[in-house]
């Protein structure tokens, strides 16, 4: 038996980070994650998954493994084979220096006790502290393997004369049903600096002027970060006298597939939203909040808003005149 314990963003209810989890879960299981990253085990070897979360229960009821505490996995630490950091966007300290070292701090734990590391798609910084830079660049240079998942974080990692991997964004390898329906557009939006009032109303009498006869479902990914302006843009679209409009929180991994792979459109600002749509075929207007929407939408040749931008209707004419099929990605 081989036993993986995997440190990550789980259990915070963000959709991205626990579709992550589910695509490395399933990576695990099918044994392409021992071929990608060189763990020896035989083709019929049980495999045993903990993954560290904030929310054990949940985990372990979602991806069907095993679950601990985010301060409890020192016990499985000891008894696990491979231990994996990652996806995402662990290793920064923008968000806070306590979780860089939190983080950093289990992935020290797993080299001194010996165990295979593998940072696993990773984005690396940005990492601002002086301690920071040099807790995370002894780290990895220790670590059994590293994939990024992006050129900035594989240059930073050159830079440090440290080996890595440019690998594609997990959720990417996740199978999305293709069960496009006529009369639904789904609208994804998160709270950012830069997203202002003034953008949402010109939105809104885009979506007014081309979908009023259709349905609009709003999704909150990440209810602490996205319900207030979903629901602050559901009543925007009700003043301009859209009546069929409602608010998804909440939803399962599988009911964002779901939902997602019914629509007719979609226009959303987080990327694995956008990743999503791709992956079931819909026709997907991406909203620039960050250069990895920007890249994704000029890699498929998706149509693109900018926040500081607020004449929309060229971008919603290739919205309605995309041709786009359930891509091979």
């Amino acid at each position: 038996m081989t036993k993986y314990l995997v440190s990550g963003y789980i259990g915070f209810d963000n959709f991205g980070d626990e579709a992550i989890a589910k695509a490395l879960v399933e990576k695990i299981l099918s044994g392409n994650f021992d071929d990608e990253y060189g763990i020896v085990s035989s083709d019929n070897e049980e495999k045993f998954i903990t993954l560290i979360s904030s929310n054990p229960e949940k985990t372990s009821s979602l991806y069907c493994v095993d679950s601990c505490k985010m301060l409890e996995f020192f016990k499985p630490l000891i008894n696990s084979d491979v231990l994996i950091s990652g996806g995402g966007s662990l290793l920064q300290d923008v968000t806070s220096k306590k979780s860089l070292f939190y983080y950093l701090g289990i992935i020290y734990l797993g080299i001194i006790l010996r165990k295979k590391v593998v940072i696993f798609s990773q984005g690396i910084g940005p990492i601002n502290s002086t301690i920071g830079k040099f807790l995370t660049k002894f780290a990895l240079k220790n670590c059994y393997k590293i994939s990024v998942r992006d050129e900035k974080s594989l240059n930073l990692l050159n830079n440090w004369h440290i080996n890595a991997s440019l690998v594609k964004d997990p959720i990417l390898e996740i199978d999305v049903p293709n069960k496009n329906q006529k009369g639904i557009v789904g609208v994804q939006l998160r709270r950012f600096p830069t997203l202002s009032d003034k953008f949402l109303t010109s939105l809104a009498d885009e979506i007014v002027k081309n979908f009023s006869d259709k349905r609009i479902e709003i999704y909150s990914f990440q209810d602490s970060i996205d319900l207030s302006v979903c629901e602050d843009f559901k009543r925007l679209l009700n003043k301009k006298g859209l009546v069929n409009v409602e608010v998804y929180r909440n939803l399962s991994i599988n009911e964002v597939f779901d939902k997602i792979s019914m629509l007719e459109y979609l226009i959303a600002m987080r990327f694995h939203a956008n990743v999503v749509g791709i992956k079931a075929g819909v026709k997907t207007l991406a909203i620039d909040y960050d250069i990895k929407v920007k890249k994704l939408a000029e890699e498929f040749h998706l149509p693109l808003l900018e926040l500081n931008e607020y004449d929309f209707s060229k971008q919603f004419d290739e919205l309605i005149k995309q041709g786009i099929t359930p891509a091979n990605i």
